[in-house]
């Protein structure tokens, strides 16, 4: 996380900077922001090492590398859903071998360890940086952990956030995951960084906290720390020093439309009665018994790379059987759905056979891993079934990134042979566009809208100069998603969206118009997904689609939706 430009002064008074809506709310308060890291140019210059101090000093720098790990392992025990997936994924970054061997090569040929992490990051993140895709999203993860080893080699704090003494806004240039997982949501009331875009782990993180949060903020940088800010991740909005009777007015009807939101108790349903199925994305049990205190009908996605990342060895049978357990105990009787092994890419696995490739995020990840290693798929599929018959609750089982109707057909015949409903996720283009014959093949579909916006764009999720881009607001996407469940309506099969689009009040009620059967969303995000349906009727949502469908970018879309359903 580089934070080196930290403003000084403040935007003009009651400028409105404007950025991608993440997580809805309104929120006022004064601008706090991340502690400041160790400055890489600020580093005193060091002299090379002599050859009989080199070894001292690999063992110096693997010891502040270890420890850095272990405290975000630790912070990973102690969170839950994405927190956790995320700190942990970020731990097992610290401990890579290949940034870590370049940093110990260093120092073998001279250079202190401080010089050596700086060097050794740098050198990784142009390549990630290159790679493009969700290898580009770890850059941010990288200058974080730099950061920490190098407070760590030179006895500074930990950088971080710091707690406000008052509810606060956080402002930052961008926010690593582990700033963002260990957040309070009673002091940190509101978020908007500069970087990031609608599916990036400071979002993500958000969506599960259920923080206000607009990211891509143009200007904020020059918002100093101490200024009062209006919050509106509706809108997508940061107003610097608004009327402050004003901004307090925006927040109680904000507050208000809250309160009328935590009475939902479900089913989900327009208000004319017709039915859209509300279910939680979780990532572990510790997720899935917290999303049954909102009225999720089920688990729309049960993510389960949690249980296969920062391992030596693959999970056994026994294992992977309990862990599934006990989510299928959390909703005993009611639907649960599996995605099964979504590693690659970003998410390497230390056990697959997988060769080194220049861009993972379009290579061999998702389903595509099976091919070389069809034995972690059998293990998988034989361990849902043993959990499936110990608790009574059948679960459905869906494959990331399949492309083609062969792909879809080969996997459902594996999950029907272990007495299991077969489904796939639409993430690639491609799919969409064959959703008729891949329906041929499976029960059900679900939209993971996340990785189909990247996709169909051809822009990096990650990328803040490109958000307006992976928007699901954008038509392109919300086609696609509508060519998924035309299809789906015609073979009378059930269609669900599970990815972050879902978890948008506005735009959940455009997909319940598409012919979207289920919307799946962070467990915070359900009650307002679920009263905002509610809210509208099934014709409104239906014209509200068509309108959206019409419009020529995702501001026009989304001012579509606004007129017919606000």
């Amino acid at each position: 996380m580089s934070l080196s430009s930290v403003p000084t002064s403040p935007a003009s008074p009651s400028a409105d900077l404007r950025g991608v809506p993440v997580v809805p709310g309104v929120r006022y308060g004064p601008v706090i922001r991340p502690g400041r890291s160790v400055q890489v140019d600020e580093l005193p210059s060091e002299p090379d090492l002599d050859e009989s101090n080199r070894a001292a000093e690999v063992g110096r720098f693997s010891a502040a590398a270890a420890a850095v790990a272990e405290r975000l392992r630790e912070r990973a025990a102690h969170a839950s859903g994405a927190a956790s997936e995320v700190l942990g994924a970020t731990a097992m970054l610290a401990q890579d071998r290949a940034w870590l061997g370049a940093a110990e090569k260093r120092i073998n040929q001279g250079a202190p360890a401080t010089r050596a992490t700086i060097e050794a990051v740098a050198q990784f993140a142009d390549l990630f940086t290159q790679m493009g895709g969700l290898m580009a999203e770890r850059v941010t993860d990288l200058h974080d952990i730099r950061d920490r080893v190098l407070a760590e080699l030179s006895g500074l704090p930990e950088p971080g956030v710091p707690v406000p003494d008052v509810p606060s806004i956080l402002c930052a240039h961008d926010l690593a995951p582990a700033d963002t997982a260990g957040l309070d949501p009673s002091l940190v009331v509101g978020l908007a960084t500069a970087l990031g875009g609608p599916t990036s782990h400071t979002a993500i993180i958000a969506r599960q906290l259920g923080i206000p949060c607009v990211v891509a903020v143009a200007g904020l940088d020059d918002v100093a720390a101490g200024v009062q800010i209006l919050v509106d991740g509706t809108r997508g909005t940061v107003t610097v020093e608004p009327d402050p009777a004003q901004a307090r007015a925006a927040v109680q009807r904000s507050d208000e439309t809250a309160a009328a939101t935590a009475n939902w108790s479900g089913p989900g349903a327009t208000s004319d009665g017709h039915p859209v199925t509300i279910l939680a994305n979780v990532q572990d049990a510790a997720a899935a018994w917290a999303a049954r205190d909102v009225p999720a009908e089920g688990v729309g996605l049960f993510r389960t790379e949690f249980c296969f990342l920062n391992r030596d060895t693959e999970p056994t049978v026994e294992e992977q059987a309990g862990v599934y357990g006990e989510v299928l105990e959390a909703f005993a009787g009611r639907r649960v759905v599996i995605r099964t092994l979504d590693a690659g890419s970003d998410k390497p696995l230390k056990f697959a056979r997988q060769v080194e490739e220049e861009n993972p995020a379009l290579g061999v990840r998702g389903i595509r891993i099976a091919e070389a290693n069809p034995e972690l798929l059998t293990r998988q599929l034989e361990a849902i079934a043993v959990a499936a018959e110990r608790t009574g609750n059948t679960p459905w089982v869906m494959a990331p990134m399949i492309a083609t109707a062969q792909e879809a057909g080969a996997f459902a015949e594996q999950v029907r042979a272990h007495g299991l409903t077969p489904g796939v996720m639409i993430e690639v283009p491609a799919a969409a566009l064959l959703a008729d014959q891949i329906l041929a093949q499976v029960d059900f579909l679900s939209i993971g809208t996340n990785d189909l916006a990247q996709y169909t764009m051809a822009a990096d999720r990650m990328s803040s100069e490109l958000a307006t881009l992976t928007d699901p607001w954008q038509p392109a996407v919300l086609m696609l998603v509508d060519m998924a469940a035309r299809a789906g309506m015609k073979a009378g099969k059930r269609v669900g969206v599970c990815g972050e689009a879902a978890a948008d009040p506005l735009l959940a009620c455009v997909l319940a118009g598409l012919g979207v059967s289920s919307l799946s969303a962070a467990a915070a995000a359900v009650r307002a997904v679920g009263a905002k349906v509610a809210s509208v009727t099934a014709q409104q949502c239906r014209e509200a689609a068509q309108a959206v469908l019409a419009a020529a970018s995702a501001g026009e879309a989304r001012a579509a939706a606004h007129a017919v359903l606000e």
